[in-house]
């Protein structure tokens, strides 16, 4: 009932508009406003696209804009033996994941479940990395058989590697995560590499590992690995890890390890989630960072990135419900809430809000908001915008990282459908919108 009745208003709210041209540029990639004053995804106004969508809010994502996203590592790392490692926790969508596989890129998984994902993605298993510092022993047999490079996160998880090892029959191939205690100036929740964290060993503690790695035969070191945190914008932080990392590599090697192999940075590279026009770094401004510090170790380079692959190249986008005015604040209501996209929420992340049409009003301040019953539930506050009728949409910018993949059914809010627009323009449906059925045949 109430999705038909969101449907008709928003077919009003564009009836109610007369027609306009497509912009002049369309070929621009990605989410934009065109001449014309409407959002468009690639070539496509989004208002026309909500008409072609059955339910609201939905996931859209440009194909094309994930294509550009990851030639600009590949180019970047063009002369440089380099593994880009997609993150798969990022975004799982299945067609998102077999597009960047035939594009060449490896991955990195955070649980047995991904692992198997990207299997079936068609992502080559012994060019994926294995992070996490609870791996269960289950996963890790099954990423020791296909040969997955697993990352040594503490002295039980080594101990637990091993006995995988074991149990399978073949050596694990292993990396040591190294904490740096590099500082990555982000909020708490996104850091990584400070001494404090959860993850990575002391690195006043490596002899040790090194030591029980020697002595046993089923555990082959062929690697470190280092991980500042995320949404970096200081690429000279990624400089100050690789330089730590030469150290350990130098010490490593003049203790015999022959078989070692490659140079983990992780990932972490900043988006412009403000949408103001600062200068963010480029895969080509990280890699140019690192490049003299790394080039004479003879060793394969695996950058990790998942945000900077994906963010940009989706939106969640909704439709407004109605407004409303409580003392001196305003309310945008919309269809969409923290079940659908829960990072401003979790922790106070910003990302750009925009509505699909143009206005027509004065601009006003709105806290745009939806139907779940807490008083977190918001997608952005204080944002200036013309007021938005009741079936018009706003679209929430750069929600192809860290947003479907954190989706949840709170208040049975259901997980929302996913779209992208191809490169031919036309748009297709990569993952049905979950339903109450889907929610009572888990009871079943």
């Amino acid at each position: 009932m109430a999705a038909a009745l969101l449907a008709r208003l928003a077919r009003a709210a564009t009836l109610d508009r007369p027609e306009t041209a497509a912009p002049a540029n369309t070929q621009h990639v990605g989410f934009h406003t065109g001449a014309d004053g409407w959002l468009y995804c690639d070539g496509s106004k989004i208002d026309d696209i909500r008409q072609q969508v059955n339910s609201s809010p939905f996931y859209l994502y440009s194909k094309s804009k994930l294509q550009q996203n990851y030639a600009a590592y590949a180019e970047a790392l063009h002369d440089i033996p380099a593994i880009i490692g997609y993150a798969i926790k990022a975004n799982n969508n299945l067609h998102i994941l077999k597009e960047l596989s035939h594009s060449g890129s490896g991955a990195v998984l955070v649980s047995g479940n991904e692992l198997q994902l990207a299997m079936a993605a068609g992502f080559d298993a012994s060019r994926t990395v294995f992070n996490g510092n609870g791996k269960l022993p289950w996963e890790l047999q099954l990423a020791v058989k296909h040969r997955v490079m697993i990352n040594v996160d503490s002295e039980f998880d080594l101990k637990n590697i091993s006995e995988a090892a074991r149990a399978v029959g073949t050596p694990a191939r292993v990396l040591i995560r190294i904490n740096p205690d590099i500082d990555p100036e982000v909020h708490p929740y996104v850091s990584t590499g400070l001494a404090g964290s959860k993850f990575g060993i002391r690195n006043s503690h490596l002899q040790w590992f090194l030591d029980t790695i020697k002595a046993d035969d089923m555990v082959q070191l062929v690697g470190v690995h280092s991980h500042l945190g995320s949404t970096i914008t200081k690429v000279s932080l990624f400089k100050d890890a690789a330089t730590k990392m030469v150290e350990y590599i130098k010490e490593i090697r003049s203790q015999g390890f022959d078989d070692f192999e490659f140079l983990n940075l992780g990932g972490g590279l900043g988006i412009d989630y403000y949408h103001r026009g600062d200068k963010i770094p480029s895969p080509r401004d990280l890699v140019e960072q690192i490049r003299d510090t790394i080039m004479d170790l003879g060793l394969t380079l695996i950058l990790e990135p998942g945000r900077s692959l994906v963010a940009n190249t989706g939106a969640l986008v909704n439709t407004v419900v109605g407004t409303k005015t409580n003392g001196t604040k305003n309310f945008a209501v919309v269809d969409g809430s923290m079940s659908a996209l829960i990072r401003p929420s979790l922790y106070d992340a910003y990302q750009h809000i925009e509505r699909t049409a143009p206005g027509n009003g004065p601009a006003e301040e709105y806290d745009v908001v939806g139907p779940v019953c807490e008083s977190a539930d918001f997608l952005g506050k204080a944002r200036t915008f013309e007021r938005p009728a009741a079936g018009e949409g706003l679209v929430v910018h750069d929600a192809g990282a860290y947003c479907m993949a954190m989706a949840s059914t709170y208040n049975l809010q259901m997980r929302p459908a996913e779209y992208w627009v191809d490169e031919a323009g036309k748009l297709q449906q990569i993952r049905r919108g979950e339903t109450l059925d889907d929610h009572l045949a888990l009871f079943n």
